[in-house]
Order: structure tokens, then C-alpha cells, then sequence
């Protein structure tokens, strides 16, 4: 590696001025105070700004923050004690003067205390709460925003030596009595092993697969670790006091280990699970989970068989802790090697284009609120407020946090906003289009090396995620699967993309493959938002009223249901017992159910045939699916069960068989790692989701020896498409369904190409930023979009030209797309026939080799050795060098040319 020393002065001062840690308060990464307590420092302050029933010296009013103080040295009162305070704040007038306003604050002897080192200027209302990590933070951040550098740094080290001086005071240890074992816990493990056995007994007679039996008890036990560490918490968060009239109360309890988790100055409610409740499940190395957890916990102690399996996952968490801090390292070299020209080369390139945000929504959790996304970006069109033409916020804008204050007050849910991906400036990137410098706090200025600094970014923290699976000890994250859905709040239902049939007890049963249910308060908002899979029950319909806690849908997480839209009587087609079908019952109920036998078990004569249920009438007639010209006929893939019998009356709505599902893994950083690199090289998945090239009809035709033959018909009756899928993958959809461009066929994980070709740069910005931010969100890492979104700019860099006009172009030929942009045709006849292209995606690693270019519009540079195209496309030719060149001077080897911009002209010696 290689190392810089700064002899001469000026070298001397400009590292200084740009290395200081007083200078760089705000993490580049997401623009939030990077200069913030941990561990004692937090505990301190958390302990100091708590309150406490009945403390002593409760119920005082006192003429300020020093008759607190002497109060508490003297020991007449306590740092918990509720008391009324005078408190003088300043607030800047519109001239920017400080002006005094004193008020009497209900508050506690501690936080009036540690007002005192307050810098003044901020309201009180933010040491006016217990303080915990994030709330230290947002205090700093608030500071940095009001007023500026200087006090911001000074306030920081007032913090650190209350806090620390405070942690001392409050004797916080860790005892083992402070890990509180929850009554319940006995219980609780014993209803999970009474079901644990009963499903093992179903397997035994043969109603359950091996697979599903698997599942089922991985469920049922993370189910009740969930239910043992919610006990727990219970039981350790809150404590019961007498207040002052000698009745019993509850508040936040003193417990030290609750403490030290509840302020983020340590561990966390994962970490005390493991030492107050249970262990849980345990993942292998290969990250397949163990089906008998440890019940133990570090309290009680494991036993010899628990600490064996335990010690899988401490030894995994030491060799991923070794080898990803390797791979993490040169994560970060690959992304800024494709990203190192990007530079803020202009102020506003004048596009209208952008990018859609929304608030990220998993289930009935706000991971991602719209604030937190659209701050700091520029405005792409006007916002409006809800439901009126009157503009809230007019278009480039750069949002700060007043608007974003303005924007929620509103109840605004989507904002379109410039994003670099869009952005028209032919080399670098604009101001308007990147928006805030996170570490400055204003637009960005020119010639700041943004895709350095998204490259950073983004490899950072990657050493960090790959520690985070040590911590938790290789104890299995992996959530129970979902079989429901229950609101959290009250509002109406909003259902978007569905399509339903109601069953013969009345209710609503989806059909449809991409369902979502949204949960809309009274003012219109979006509060919840869930996926509702195929087969699924609803219990409320679209836009009706309800309460929170409520279970708006059910279905069976481990198999999928096929399910009949049309009413009438069942027919067996090709399903001969012995050859496609097997029969299996059940011995304890007497019940049957029949198997279609996978492809590979059937007999020669079975081969060719294709189990199916067909729905006739009355009569014997084939019956039509509704909307299509099509006959109800279910093909039945291999494993599938039917519980009917053939000729039997079903009614729309019914279930006429289940798929068992496969078993899910565990959710870890193990698969993170390397999914960021995966997502960014644009690598073609090994089982990648099938997408419907075109829109139309699902049909069948004739099958191979081991493919099954898709065809999709279009409405307009133009060209069917057709495409072998292997038999064994799964398909999501029958046959007569309609499917859209670019719809699910078959699930896996999506290939970003087909994303790209199927639905466009959006579509496949969004999905890269998502998946990317899924795996640092899960581990508690915050990164901004827009440092993913140069990464996925660098990616589209190259298009393919599918129509070369009159253009110098090929056809077919791999260009970069700025190239393309400022081609102009020559003469006014010429001028109708522009170049058509396609983008391409490419992943990063291909950035210097050059020949492999099928990948996201790529990372490789053009061939620059012949003459400049652009100067081919009727344009004079510019003489920069292309970005990314490398001049290799004998005397300097390696050197990175200086950018320069188009148009100039930099001599060799300069590089």
C-alpha cells in the first residue's frame, strides 16, 4: 500500500483543512452526525435524562438548572426526580438575533442539569426526553443545522465528558440477577414440543412431505422464541413502583442490561434473548438451520449436546469475520474503479426526467419514512398538495428540511425527484441532479469526485456487516413464515392489481399474482402495505373500515393453493393411478388424498401424459373462464396433492389442490456480502425468475422430454410468444390467465437484464437500489440512494444499437451512451432517421477488460483508440480525451489523467 506524506506547506495545510476531525462532523455516506457518543458516553446521558416515580425531590419547582445541580451535589434530590424548572431558551428573531424567552418546563433534575452545556439556540425540547443513541445523534445533527460548525464541535465535547462523569454516577453493572428469566418461558416450550410431535406423528402417516414437516417445525419454533423473548422483554422493561399517594404504578424499568440496550449504548434485545430467554434455533455452516433449538439459555447454561451445536455457529462467526473483511476490501476497489471519473462537471442540465419516491413499507413497519428519502434531493416536476392543483413545493427545489416538514404536514406519499441516473449532462453529472453534499449540507459544487464518494460509501460499512453475523452468535434470524395478515392500525383497506372470486362461504379468495393491500388512514396516507399471495382469504373487502389488530387476509405459508375461478363439476384428465398419480392415505383418519408423481418417477407409459383437473357442466360441456374463450383446465405439476374425488360438484372459489412450497434459509450477511457484489456486477442469477416477454394469455402446447412449452397470446392478436421452461421449475401461473409484460412467470431470483428489457432504467433502478439497501437496512446500516444510484448510473453507461439510421453506427454495436446522445445527423434529409437503441446493463468488473459486454449499458470502455465517433456523427471532433483514459508516461506510470472538459485539451506532461 502505498503511503502519502505531505512535505511541502501547502501540502501540509490542505491535508490539515480537509482531515480535521473537527471539520468533518456529517457522515458522507447518509448525511447524518458522524461525531456521535457510544457506549458510556450514551449510558450516561440515558441515565441522567430518565425519570423516576416518587424519586426524591419530586413535585419541586426550582428557579433554574444550577438550583437543580445544587440541589442533587447536596443530595436533597434525585437525577430522576419530576420537578418544574424555570429554563431560558433563545431563539433566532428574523434578523438572526438571539432573542430569551423563559418559561417553566415540567421536566427532571437531570435534564436540567445537563442543559446547562446546551449551546444557545436550540429549544429545550430536545434534552427534554431520555436520551438514547438516536436521540444524541438527531440532538447533534439539530445543532450542526442551527448553528452552525464551531458550536457543534465544542457541544460534542461538553456531551462526552457529562456522559462519561454521569456513567460513573449511575454504578450501571452487569449482575446475573439483572437477567430476568420470563414465568411463561416452561410453557411456552412445551406447546411447541406437544406440536412439534403432533406434526412429526402427520409425517409418520404420511400427510405431511418431509419438506413441509421441516418447515412447519422451524416455524413453530421460531414462533415461540419470538413469543419466549417478547415475554422476556415484557418482564424487564417495565418495573411496578408506589408513587407519591401509595398506589401502585408502572414505568420504564432501571434494570442495567435493559438500560444499556434501551439507550443503543450496547447489545441489543437479540443479544439479551440469548441471555435471559433461549437460545433459539442454530444455523449450520452451510446455513441450513438445525430443527431442534437450544432451549437453554447462558443464564440457566447449555448443556454438552447444546454447546456442541453452538459451537457451529461461533466457529462460522470467526472464519466470516476473517475471509469477508478480505472481500469487503476489494468490494470498495471494484466500485471506484467503475465510478473514480464521475464528477459534477455542470449546475442544471435542464431535465424533466427523475425518479418516483415513496416511503419504504414492509408489512405494517415504515422502514423508510418519505422524509428520510426525498431530503436533500432537487424537485424533477411541481408537488401539489393532495386532492387540490395548489403547488406545496415548486419543482428544483432543493428539499431541506423545512420542506420536508411542510411535506409531511401535508401528507404527501410521492415525490418525483432528479436522480444522476437520469441526468442529461453528457460527461459527469449536474448539481440539480445529485442534490445535497451529505457531508456539507448544501447543493454540491462542481468538481466534487461524487463517484468516489459513492464507492466509499457503499464499501464502508461492508467490514461491519460482515462482523454483524458474529454477534448474534450464528443463532438463526430466520422469521416465522407469514400465514396472515393483521393491521396494526385503524383505516380502510385499499386493494391494488387484484383479481378475485368469492367462494362458497362468501368470501373474497385472490387470484391474482401481484396483489398488494394498503392500509390508508383518515388523512389519506399510506400506513401499512403487504404482499397478498396467491390463494389468500380475505375477511374485509376493498375500502372497507377497520379496526387495528384486526386479520384482514389467511392463507397456508407452505403450500400454494390452485384455485378454480368458475363453478361445475371436476374432471380427471391423464391422471392414471400407478402411472402420473399415486394414491396415499391417511391411517389414523382413513382419509386419501392423491400425488401427482414427479416427471422422473413415472413410468414410460406416464411420460408424455399431463395430469390435469378439468371443470365441465352438467352436461359434460367444458366450461369457459371468465373474460377468455378458454376452457378451465388445471395442469397439475409433480408433488401436487388433490383431495377430490373425479366428478365431484366444486363451486368457484374452492381448492382444487396444494403445491408444497420449499423451505426458506436463514437471513444473514453471509448471503449479504456477496449479494451487494452480485447486484452491482449485474450477474445473471443461476435460477433467474422467468418474466412474460409480452403481454397476453397463458397457454400450453406440446411438451419435450423435460420441458413444458409456454406460449403467451396476445389480445391484439399479433405473434404468440413461445418459450421451453424446464419441468421442474415452478410456475405461478395456469392456464387462460392474463399476464403483462414483464409479470413473475416463475419465481427465483429477478435478472437485472430482463428487468431493463422488459420494464425499463427506472424499473431496474429501483430494483438495485432496493435489493442493495435491503441487505444494509437489515443490518442497521444507513446509506443514501442516491450513492447507489451513481453506481447503477455507471452500469447503464453503453447501449446497444439496434437501428444505426444514417448514423455512422453498426448495427449491434456496443457504444457509450453519451456518444450516442450527441451524435446529430449531418444534413435535414437525414434528420428523421436517428439511431435507435437499447440500453445495456454491465457489471462493474468489466470495467477494464473490454470484451465482455452482455451486461446492465456497461462498464466497459469503448474501443478509444480509433478517431472520436462523435466527430463521425457530422460533429467536430473534441479534443479531450475520452473519460477514464489512462495516460502511461514512461516517467509516470499508472497516473490518472487530470479530468479535464470536453472541448480542452490537456498535454501528456500533465498527468
Amino acid at each position: 500500500m502505498a503511503v502519502h506524506v505531505p512535505l511541502t506547506l501547502e501540502a501540509q495545510l490542505e491535508a490539515r483543512a480537509l482531515m480535521m476531525s473537527t471539520n468533518n462532523i456529517l457522515s458522507p455516506a447518509n448525511g447524518e452526525p458522524i461525531i456521535v457518543p457510544s457506549q458510556d458516553v450514551v449510558l450516561g446521558l440515558y441515565y441522567m435524562t430518565r425519570d423516576c416515580v416518587n424519586a426524591k425531590g419530586e413535585g419541586m419547582v426550582l428557579t433554574g438548572p444550577k438550583e437543580a445541580e445544587r440541589l442533587y451535589r447536596s443530595g436533597l434530590a434525585s437525577l430522576h426526580a419530576r420537578v418544574k424548572v424555570r429554563i431560558t431558551e433563545y431563539e433566532k428573531d428574523a434578523n438572526g438575533e438571539l432573542v430569551a424567552k423563559t418559561s417553566l418546563k415540567d421536566t427532571t433534575v437531570g435534564r436540567a442539569i445537563l442543559w446547562m452545556i446546551v449551546p444557545k439556540g436550540l429549544p429545550y425540547s430536545i434534552v427534554n426526553q431520555a436520551l438514547g443513541k438516536k436521540a444524541i445523534s438527531k440532538m447533534l445533527n439539530t445543532c450542526y443545522r442551527i448553528l452552525g460548525l464551531k458550536p457543534t464541535v465544542i457541544f460534542a465535547d461538553q456531551i462526552m465528558y457529562t456522559g462519561f462523569a454521569y456513567a460513573a454516577r449511575s454504578g450501571a453493572s452487569v449482575g446475573i440477577d439483572d437477567m430476568v428469566i420470563p414465568e411463561k418461558k416452561h410453557e411456552i416450550i412445551s406447546e411447541a414440543e406437544a406440536e412439534v410431535a403432533e406434526i412429526q406423528e402427520q409425517f409418520q402417516s404420511g400427510l405431511v412431505t418431509a419438506g413441509e414437516r421441516y418447515n412447519k417445525v422451524i416455524d413453530i419454533w421460531a414462533a415461540a422464541n419470538d413469543r419466549v423473548s417478547k415475554a422476556m422483554m415484557d418482564n424487564l422493561q417495565t418495573e411496578t413502583v408506589i408513587n407519591r399517594d401509595g398506589q401502585e404504578e408502572k414505568q420504564v424499568s432501571f434494570n442495567s442490561i435493559y438500560m444499556m440496550a434501551d439507550s443503543g449504548a450496547r447489545g441489543s434485545a437479540a443479544q439479551i434473548r440469548q441471555l435471559a430467554g433461549m437460545r433459539g434455533l442454530m444455523a449450520k455452516p452451510d446455513g441450513s438451520i438445525i430443527e431442534t433449538p437450544i432451549t437453554a439459555n447462558f443464564r440457566e447454561g447449555l448443556n454438552v449436546l447444546q454447546y456442541f451445536i453452538s459451537t457451529h455457529g461461533a466457529r462460522k462467526g470467526l472464519a466470516d469475520t476473517a475471509l469477508k473483511t478480505a472481500n469487503s476490501g476489494y468490494l470498495t476497489r471494484r466500485l471506484v474503479d467503475v465510478a473514480q471519473d464521475l464528477v459534477v462537471t455542470e449546475d442544471d442540465c435542464g431535465t424533466h426526467e427523475g425518479i418516483m419516491m415513496t416511503p419504504v413499507i414492509e408489512g405494517g413497519d415504515v422502514k423508510e419514512p418519505l422524509r428520510d428519502r426525498v431530503l436533500g434531493r432537487v424537485t424533477a416536476e411541481d408537488v401539489l398538495k393532495p386532492g387540490t392543483a395548489d403547488i406545496l413545493v415548486p419543482r428544483n427545489t432543493l428539499l431541506h428540511e423545512q420542506w420536508c416538514d411542510l411535506l409531511e404536514e401535508n401528507s404527501v406519499d410521492a415525490v418525483k425527484v432528479r436522480s444522476v441516473v437520469s441526468c442529461d449532462t453528457d460527461f459527469g453529472v449536474c448539481a440539480h441532479c445529485y442534490g445535497r453534499d451529505l457531508a456539507r449540507g448544501h447543493i454540491i459544487n462542481k468538481g466534487e469526485a461524487i463517484g468516489v464518494i459513492a464507492a466509499q460509501s457503499i464499501g464502508e460499512p461492508g467490514t461491519q456487516l460482515t462482523m454483524r453475523t458474529f454477534h448474534i452468535g450464528g443463532a438463526a434470524s430466520r422469521a416465522a413464515a407469514e400465514s396472515s395478515i393483521q393491521v396494526k392500525n385503524k383505516g380502510s383497506i385499499k386493494l391494488s392489481n387484484v383479481k378475485s372470486v368469492v367462494n362458497s362461504s362468501g368470501k373474497l379468495v385472490i387470484t391474482s399474482r401481484n396483489t398488494e393491500l394498503k392500509l390508508i388512514d383518515e388523512f389519506g396516507r399510506t400506513k401499512e402495505s403487504y404482499k397478498v399471495p396467491y390463494g389468500a382469504v380475505l375477511a374485509k373487502g376493498d375500502g372497507e373500515q377497520v379496526a387495528g389488530g384486526e386479520t384482514v387476509a389467511n392463507w397456508d405459508p407452505h403450500t400454494m393453493p390452485v384455485i378454480t375461478e368458475v363453478s361445475g363439476f371436476v374432471r380427471f384428465t391423464d391422471m392414471i393411478d400407478g402411472q402420473t398419480i399415486t394414491r396415499q392415505t391417511d391411517e389414523l383418519t382413513g382419509l386419501s388424498s392423491l400425488v401427482v408423481l414427479d416427471s422422473a418417477e413415472r413410468t414410460a407409459g406416464g411420460k408424455d401424459l399431463r395430469p390435469a383437473l378439468k371443470i365441465v357442466d352438467a352436461q359434460g360441456n367444458d366450461v369457459l373462464i371468465p373474460g377468455t374463450d378458454m376452457p378451465a383446465q388445471y395442469f397439475l405439476p409433480g408433488k401436487a396433492i388433490v383431495q377430490l374425488e373425479d366428478g365431484v360438484q366444486i363451486s368457484s372459489g374452492d381448492t382444487l389442490a396444494r403445491i408444497p412450497q420449499e423451505s426458506g434459509g436463514t437471513k444473514d450477511i453471509t448471503g449479504g456480502l456477496p449479494r451487494v457484489a452480485d447486484l452491482f456486477e449485474a450477474r445473471r442469477p443461476k435460477e433467474p425468475a422467468i418474466l412474460a416477454e409480452i403481454s397476453g394469455i397463458v397457454s400450453f402446447g406440446k411438451e419435450t422430454k423435460g420441458k413444458r412449452r409456454l406460449v403467451i397470446t396476445p389480445v391484439d392478436g399479433s405473434d404468440p410468444y413461445e418459450e421451453m421452461i424446464p419441468k421442474w421449475r415452478q410456475l405461478n401461473v395456469f392456464e387462460g390467465e392474463r399476464v403483462e409484460r414483464g409479470d413473475v412467470i416463475s419465481d427465483g431470483p429477478e435478472a437485472p437484464h430482463d428487468i431493463l428489457r422488459l420494464r425499463g432504467v427506472h424499473a431496474v433502478t429501483r430494483y438495485i437500489v432496493n435489493e442493495v439497501q435491503d441487505v444494509y437496512r437489515l443490518q442497521g446500516v444507513k446509506i443514501n440512494d442516491k450513492h447507489i444510484e451513481v453506481i447503477v448510473r455507471q452500469m447503464l453507461r453503453k447501449a446497444t444499437i439496434v437501428n444505426a439510421g444514417s448514423s455512422d453506427f453498426l448495427e449491434g454495436e456496443q457504444v457509450e451512451y453519451s456518444r450516442v446522445k450527441i451524435a446529430k445527423p449531418r444534413t435535414g434529409s437525414e434528420r428523421q432517421s436517428g439511431c435507435n437503441l437499447l440500453p445495456r446493463s454491465a457489471g462493474y468488473h468489466q470495467s477494464v477488460s473490454g470484451n465482455r459486454v452482455l451486461h446492465l449499458r456497461g462498464i466497459v470502455p469503448g474501443d478509444h483508440s480509433r478517431a472520436d465517433r462523435s466527430s463521425r456523427c457530422g460533429q467536430t471532433r473534441r479534443t479531450a480525451r475520452p473519460e477514464r483514459e489512462r495516460y502511461r508516461g514512461s516517467s509516470d506510470p499508472g497516473r490518472y489523467r487530470l479530468r479535464v472538459p470536453p472541448g480542452s485539451y490537456a498535454s501528456p506532461c500533465c498527468g
